[in-house]
């Protein structure tokens, strides 16, 4: 049985929160977690690296004993330890941890004094009012628990953008070593890139007489096969997430890959087109009549609609068929416009490798620079730099750029807004930096009013350029923070701030629909991984895909920026 990296991933979390319940070293606590940060952002398979032997240790985060736990996962499918944690402390403890807000103290608290076991029994006591009765709870904890419980509950029916890569990737490998197989693809909301997915859909054309039905039904991650025909398969793989594969004829192959990828809505609107055409449109072809007119290809059937090809991360009908029909389709960014990255950490706080280390792996991307944006002091979790150590890492970067050719590394930090809407570094230190990235991280809880009114007054600050992770929302496990995108976009307008997209697949913030609003009103856009390893920088493509989603283009985009180019939009700010 094949072991994917997010299931690791949540292994070591799992032994995280259960270690945390238990009151365990915190220290020991932090290195699960961080291993599993690593390993869930892993674009090369866990699995596939122990069947090649290769040191796990080596990889950022994973010390000799962890690399030992995870091979141990990785061939038996399971870890001991996690068998024996579950025994002292219900497994069903380290899910109610997941929801927002809910800590070690208050979910051992909720299991003492109302006997909370599961989720369920948090939901049941939750409307019943029980939980607002607690010493250190209230109407306003209790009423945000139902409500990211409820994110929960609709989470685990959609998978994050990474966990379905992970699972698609390595069937489709598989499903290409049929020898009847000519073309593969994924659809629907997988293809368009949405942030979450709900189940695969892969169609095929082959050979005559292919057996790939019966080659797909083997795979051996599969754990039951819903259905089985000769155009049609659907399974259930191991990790519960369904996945269905049709097979198409040549002729019609681009006809049902556009139907399949979807939206429903844009399938809806450009039928309508065609409708008005005097033509049929289905997953089969154009039809005038009985006669096929299109249907080859996507862009084949897209023509002969009048319309100019649209990139399936475009078709929620949000406007690109009307600008279709006016070749006014904006020229989406690629990943290789991306000449840089501004949002990432080094061992100077919670990172986990070295200044040199990061820029050598962004050198290796082929990036022109990178910043380096540690946390500020306030950010204690995080081992946050005060005002003395922020000087010594000028100086330690200023270092670096001498030792390193072919990149350069920006100076930056990750500035954390306080209550007040003060910034926790003083303009001293500020006026020294290439970038100044500023986040929210506490008193998420406040009212619209005064969070947007936090996010303003830090706005004002001369030297804030980019607001990071605008909204502060961690998706299927936390909602955003109440806050009036609105009047922050205005301002961002206004002050020529720039918005960051964080690219980390757990977050993805902005959304898309964001994205797209912040173009329209001419705010320029930062693409970041948000960077904790040399591998995180490798996650840059899910904040492509987003973007491309929010209509940007390559003038939209900081990133695509020569240096020169992008020292003048920061000396604008």
């Amino acid at each position: 049985m094949p072991i994917h990296n997010n299931k690791i991933a949540d292994i070591f979390s799992e032994i995280a929160d259960l270690l945390d319940i238990q009151d365990e070293n915190q220290f020991r606590i932090r290195s699960y977690r961080n291993a599993a940060r690593t390993i869930d952002g892993l674009s090369q398979s866990v699995a596939e690296m122990v069947k090649e032997g290769k040191d796990l240790s080596k990889l950022s985060g994973i010390g000799k004993d962890l690399a030992q736990k995870i091979e141990t996962i990785v061939k038996k499918g399971s870890l001991p330890q996690l068998k024996k944690l579950r025994k002292k402390t219900p497994q069903s403890l380290s899910t109610i941890m997941k929801v927002a807000g809910l800590g070690p103290k208050k979910v051992k608290a909720m299991n003492k004094k109302l006997n909370i076991k599961a989720l369920k029994d948090l939901k049941r006591a939750a409307k019943a009012g029980k939980v607002s009765q607690l010493e250190g709870f209230g109407k306003k904890t209790e009423k945000n628990i139902l409500e990211n419980i409820g994110q929960i509950e609709s989470g685990e029916k959609r998978k994050k953008i990474l966990a379905v890569k992970q699972l698609a990737e390595p069937l489709i490998a598989y499903l290409k070593k049929d020898q009847s197989l000519k073309d593969i693809s994924t659809a629907g909301s997988y293809r368009r890139k949405k942030e979450t997915v709900k189940d695969l859909d892969i169609l095929v054309t082959h050979k005559s007489k292919s057996k790939i039905m019966d080659h797909f039904t083997k795979y051996e991650d599969v754990k039951k096969v819903i259905a089985k025909g000769n155009t049609k398969s659907t399974v259930k793989l191991r990790s519960d997430f369904n996945v269905d594969l049709r097979s198409v004829a040549k002729s019609n192959y681009g006809a049902a890959l556009l139907y399949f990828t979807g939206s429903k809505a844009h399938n809806i609107a450009i039928r309508k087109i065609a409708v008005a055409k005097k033509y049929k449109l289905n997953e089969y072809g154009l039809f005038k009549g009985k006669k096929r007119v299109a249907g080859k290809t996507e862009a084949e059937v897209y023509h002969k609609l009048g319309l100019k090809y649209i990139a399936p991360e475009l078709r929620e009908n949000r406007g690109e068929v009307e600008a279709a029909k006016k070749n006014k389709l904006p020229k989406l960014v690629k990943l290789k416009d991306i000449k840089g990255d501004f949002h990432a950490h080094s061992k100077s706080t919670d990172g986990k490798n070295t200044i040199e280390e990061m820029a050598k792996a962004a050198k290796k991307i082929g990036y022109k620079y990178l910043a380096i944006t540690d946390h500020t002091k306030n950010v204690t979790v995080a081992g946050g730099l005060d005002e003395k150590a922020f000087k010594k890492q000028i100086k330690n970067i200023d270092q670096a750029n001498k030792k390193i050719k072919g990149i350069t590394l920006l100076k930056g930090a990750e500035v954390d807004i306080l209550k007040d809407g003060s910034l926790d570094l003083p303009d001293s230190v500020l006026k020294k930096l290439d970038v100044v990235v500023c986040a929210v991280h506490y008193n998420r809880n406040l009212s619209k009013q005064k969070q947007t009114k936090r996010a303003l007054k830090a706005m004002d600050n001369p030297y804030f350029q980019i607001f990071a992770h605008p909204s502060g929302r961690l998706i299927n496990e936390r909602k955003p923070y109440e806050i009036d995108l609105e009047k922050v976009m205005q301002k961002a307008k206004q002050k020529n701030i720039i918005l960051e997209l964080n690219a980390h697949p757990k977050r993805l913030d902005l959304n898309d629909a964001d994205v797209k609003r912040a173009k329209e009103m001419g705010i320029k856009i930062a693409i970041a991984t948000d960077g904790h390893s040399t591998d995180d920088l490798k996650l840059m493509g899910y904040g492509l895909g987003q973007a491309r989603r929010g209509w940007l283009a390559k003038k939209d985009v900081i990133n695509s920026y020569s240096l020169s180019q992008l020292k003048d939009v920061l000396r604008k700010k």
